[in-house]
């Protein structure tokens, strides 16, 4: 820890412990982050006006002054760095930094929960809607200005206030960023950049757009002017609507609606039977089976008329620089198109998800999916356990045809990420034997979700009320008595019970 934390964090007569704050930037607790890249830090702090967390994940000695921190400002994203999505640069951002800092083993990414650029994810998923009901023919930063936004809402006013709170106030910093508008926020915020350096990773057909539009609005991009990609338009037009209340559950306003590109799981590329027959119509599909280096190594017919092709990434792509015209490799850009919905709580202030995959209808059950979020499973952890679970939930969906994931995302079973930053806090130190016992310290129940809110919002993606459930394994069903109490409440009646793991006996 650093000295000033180290001053400050200290036990009076074993009964309190001091939490210090700078400006508005409350501390709240620290533990350790064990990524792909190496053993990060995480600081956790609140903002006690916006009330959102930031965290300042540090790699390296943070009281070695001397020399410069490579450092990065990073705005969540929880399209790409929870749900897969593959629309945006974000991850690629966020891992590319983290790659760089635990390289150089001096350094921080600052995660400010600053959705949409600040305007929060209602603001972004209207964003989205508009660009895709247009055919992108509107950039974000024009659909903003339709919507009454400014193109940049963001601000870092407690990146000063964290860096005094972890003694490097007077510190150097060489900043990771494409955004001249984040070198002038550091300057007027008085922290010293020596200098910067990019970020910019390959663009795909669903981010190419939005990454012409960063560059025409300031980033320095070298790649998006160049990129002679193809965009790719969600599957089925995007409709416009103005916000509206949810009749029979009053406190939700469904906002937007829009298609999101998910990555594939796998490499299992999903085909509808028309595309299908037009992709192998010149070639069957055992020509690319049976290919010295193959590019396909199997495939199966799902119900509903559709494909799952299992393809050799590296074989595919050797294939397309030699025959970049053939349909084969559009193989390599065919994601699994989800439809997010996007409903606001005027009880609790913050956004409700709920992906859909397929249509619902009275001949099947779809598989839903209550999937708890973490925000430390968004940045590249070794064993990203919330991560996994989504995964497999899709997969289960996909194979299927037709599901609903219901994504909870408040942090620490519903208690907020502050409640889980000092949870993960207590075990780490040693202050308490399991979580369980971290939560009573803390004085939140086992499992705070809004189960009847959530539930309320799936009766308008599954009018029948049948459904099949995916669960963790089979004593969570006993465990989450307030789920199963909220589904008989509104009547739900599940016809499948579907496991992601088998306990042993």
């Amino acid at each position: 820890m650093t000295d000033m934390i180290n001053n400050e964090i200290k036990n009076l007569r074993g009964k309190t412990v001091i939490r210090p704050l700078r400006g508005t930037t409350l501390y709240i607790a620290e533990c350790n982050v064990d990524t792909r890249f190496g053993d990060f830090h995480a600081y956790v702090f609140q903002d006690l006006i916006g009330k959102h967390y930031i965290m300042a994940l540090t790699y390296g000695k943070v009281k070695d002054k001397e020399k410069p921190f490579y450092i990065r400002l990073h705005s969540s994203c929880v399209t790409s760095e929870t749900l897969r999505g593959s629309d945006c640069d974000c991850v690629q951002q966020l891992e590319g930094a983290m790659k760089i800092i635990s390289e150089k083993k001096h350094g921080i990414l600052f995660y400010l929960l600053q959705e949409g650029r600040g305007a929060g994810y209602v603001g972004k998923s209207r964003d989205r809607m508009l660009v895709q009901a247009s055919y992108d023919q509107i950039s974000t930063f024009e659909a903003y200005t339709v919507m009454g936004l400014k193109k940049d809402h963001r601000h870092y006013e407690n990146i000063p206030q964290i860096c005094d709170l972890l003694g490097i106030g007077n510190a150097k910093f060489i900043l990771l960023t494409n955004n001249p508008d984040k070198i002038q926020a550091m300057n007027d915020l008085k922290l010293e950049v020596i200098s910067t350096e990019p970020l910019e990773f390959e663009s795909s057909p669903f981010n190419a757009a939005y990454l012409a539009s960063k560059q025409a609005s300031g980033h320095l991009l070298r790649s998006a002017s160049h990129s002679t990609l193809r965009g790719k338009s969600a599957p089925e037009p995007v409709p416009l609507f103005k916000p509206t209340i949810v009749p029979n559950a009053q406190r939700f306003i469904y906002c937007a609606s829009y298609y999101l590109p998910m990555k594939p799981i796998n490499d299992e590329i999903l085909l509808t039977d028309k595309q299908f027959y037009e992709m192998f119509k010149h070639r069957p599909i055992d020509y690319y089976i049976n290919m010295p280096n193959a590019c396909i190594l199997h495939y199966q017919a799902l119900r509903n008329n559709r494909f799952l092709i299992k393809i050799d990434v590296t074989n595919l792509q050797k294939h397309e620089e030699y025959c970049r015209n053939d349909p084969v490799c559009e193989l390599l850009t065919t994601p699994y198109w989800f439809k997010i919905h996007v409903y606001y709580d005027i009880i609790s202030t913050r956004e409700f998800i709920i992906l859909t995959h397929g249509t619902v209808s009275m001949s099947h059950y779809p598989i839903v999916r209550l999937q708890m979020e973490s925000l430390f499973n968004r940045f590249p952890l070794r064993h990203a356990t919330h991560r996994d679970r989504l995964k497999q939930s899709v997969q289960l969906i996909v194979r299927y045809g037709v599901g609903i994931i219901l994504l909870l995302a408040d942090d620490g079973r519903g208690a907020g990420f502050g409640a889980y930053a000092v949870d993960r806090m207590l075990l780490e130190r040693g202050e308490v034997p399991h979580s369980d016992a971290a939560r009573k310290t803390i004085c939140v129940d086992h499992d705070a979700n809004d189960y009847d809110g959530t539930i309320a919002l799936l009766q308008n993606h599954c009018p029948q009320k049948k459904i099949q459930l995916i669960m963790n394994t089979s004593s969570s069903i006993l465990k989450k008595k307030a789920c199963i109490n909220a589904l008989a409440d509104y009547k739900f009646e599940v016809k499948k019970w579907l496991f992601l793991q088998q306990e042993e006996l």
